[in-house]
């Protein structure tokens, strides 16, 4: 993966989605201004589609998302350390999109597509909290936490952090907690468990589901 072709790819604006496939599933990752999901603010969103046609499974680097949410004027001093993390700065908070802007285009991105996340809580309390504040509502998606997938499909990797999947499968990526940087290496790992996936039997996102609650039963 070149730079050139990372600053393409940030560089595109929110976009509708693609014309259908068999399968469109969308893995999700946001920065917010902390990690409280319950308290913090939504600062960006970036999404990457996968595309599943029967028992394969692809990444669709052309079909991706990637937005900043404008922010209201601080009424206190920026958290260095946050910013440091996700890498957005105030003034490029202060020049994000408009919320309900910025949402709209989300969902008319993901077309109904259901929603991958590693530890997906955090991200779905973001994205629900704002819609619910800038919408008067919330986006009826379906979500999957793939990270107690992982732990069912892989129980002898005993990893638990993304960071430490990545280091078991090779995956490497090119700016960690950078929200579009997380979502290839979130859809990379879904790939890198596709074989265990397809063990179990039809490969579908009610499948996904049902491997992420069996996760409760491990020790």
């Amino acid at each position: 993966m070149t730079r050139a072709w990372w600053s393409w790819w940030r560089a595109r604006p929110p976009a509708a989605g693609p014309s259908a496939t068999r399968e469109r599933w969308v893995v999700v990752d946001v920065e917010s201004s902390g990690l409280d999901a319950r308290r913090d603010r939504l600062l960006a969103i970036a999404a990457l589609a996968v595309h599943v046609e029967g028992e394969r499974a692809r990444i669709a680097l052309g079909d991706s998302f990637e937005v900043v949410l404008r922010q209201p004027e601080p009424t206190d001093r920026p958290d260095k350390d946050n910013i440091l993390l996700h890498g957005i700065g105030v003034g490029a908070q202060r020049q994000g999109v408009e919320p309900r802007d910025a949402l709209l285009a989300f969902e008319r991105y993901l077309a109904g597509a259901p929603l991958i996340a590693f530890h997906a809580a955090f991200d779905e309390t973001l994205i629900e909290r704002a819609c619910r504040a800038t919408l008067q509502r919330r986006l009826p998606h379906e979500w999957v936490d793939l990270m107690p997938v992982a732990r069912v499909l892989a129980p002898e990797v005993g990893a638990r952090t993304l960071d430490e999947w990545m280091a078991h499968f090779g995956i490497r990526c090119l700016q960690r907690h950078q929200a579009a940087a997380d979502t290839l290496a979130t859809a990379e790992l879904l790939l890198c468990l596709w074989p265990r996936l397809r063990a179990q039997g039809p490969v579908t996102f009610a499948a996904l589901q049902r491997l992420a609650s069996q996760s409760r039963w491990l020790p």
